[in-house]
């Protein structure tokens, strides 16, 4: 069976990431799209173009959506496609809030349909072996997580510095570190947040935003989420006897290229991956009722909570 796919918004991720992927995944088929410029959504090259998104989510054909709009329009398109009986995939950050996360699983579950968070990295094949190795005990206990995901940002006229539209570094970049700490972490409480800085921008977004939080009194995590800092990722996790950390390829948007993880004193490499395909399918196939991972719900309801507190923490200065 193939799931016929319809995209609510034609813009960068889509047309970049999500088109190329539904067209290269086995059982997955890019039917129809549609997005405020109808030469943009043909150029995504579906079956069909859709006027307007009431009309995608009308045509009985379409069995899954992927919504890749602002972050302000998430709940109102998510909540329109499950009520309309289609299943989601939706870009992260899922909601604005905890409580719009929670919303649109609920309606999810009241509509007997899927709901997934585009956290697209967490379907890399590296990611997937740090969760194992920090699983297995290869670096002893987890002691510590440090993380960042910086660029200088050259947006103008973008809704991420929107304050209204949820922009902000914490929500567009963040997202991808607490996922992070939830994953290495599954099962813990929410955590205690220990330290929070900002650096606000002119439009009153976060251009910057360094958290320090503790997990299960033993766990420290550290994470910067930016817009104005020279580009970078990281991600190496401690342990008691060792430690995890990447090293070819972006810590978590690596693309179409090779990557390296360094185990302790052993690098593993990976071949070229595309997550994004990965994503599409097993979202496709847990769509038509077969195996396959996805994000948990559990996993994004958490992440959202902390984000939550992350944003309304008050600010400590860091120490001098």
């Amino acid at each position: 069976m193939t799931v016929n796919w319809g995209f609510l918004g034609a813009g960068f991720v889509a047309s970049r990431g999500l088109a190329p992927a539904v067209h290269l995944a086995r059982g997955a088929n890019l039917y129809s799209v549609a997005s405020r410029d109808v030469e943009r959504s043909a150029a995504l090259e579906p079956e069909r173009v859709h006027a307007t998104y009431e009309d995608l989510l009308s045509d009985e054909r379409v069995d899954a959506v992927y919504i890749s709009l602002s972050n302000v329009q998430h709940l109102e398109w998510v909540t329109r496609s499950l009520e309309a009986g289609k299943h989601v995939l939706c870009e992260k950050p899922l909601g604005l809030s905890a409580s719009e996360t929670e919303a649109m699983f609920d309606c999810a579950s009241r509509h007997g349909r899927l709901l997934v968070e585009a956290v697209w990295g967490r379907w890399h094949p590296r990611f997937a072996r740090v969760v194992r190795a920090v699983e297995s005990g290869a670096i002893g206990d987890l002691e510590h997580i440090e993380t960042s995901f910086t660029f200088v940002s050259e947006m103008t006229d973008n809704y991420r510095l929107n304050p209204a539209m949820g922009g902000g570094a914490l929500l567009d970049v963040g997202c991808y570190q607490v996922h992070a700490w939830v994953a290495l972490t599954s099962g813990a409480p929410d955590l205690e947040i220990t330290r929070v800085s900002r650096e606000i921008g002119s439009t009153g977004v976060d251009l910057t935003t360094d958290v320090a939080v503790r997990i299960r009194e033993s766990i420290t995590a550290h994470s910067v989420s930016s817009f104005a800092r020279p580009s970078g990722q990281q991600f190496v996790v401690h342990g008691s006897h060792g430690r995890i950390n990447t090293e070819v390829g972006e810590s978590f948007t690596t693309w179409n290229e090779p990557s390296s993880l360094r185990i302790n004193d052993r690098v593993e490499e990976f071949d070229v991956s595309n997550a994004f395909v990965e994503m599409v399918e097993d979202v496709s196939r847990v769509v038509e009722g077969d195996q396959g991972w996805i994000v948990p719900s559990s996993d994004s309801i958490r992440v959202a909570r902390i984000l939550d507190g992350i944003a309304g923490h008050p600010e400590t200065p860091l120490p001098s």
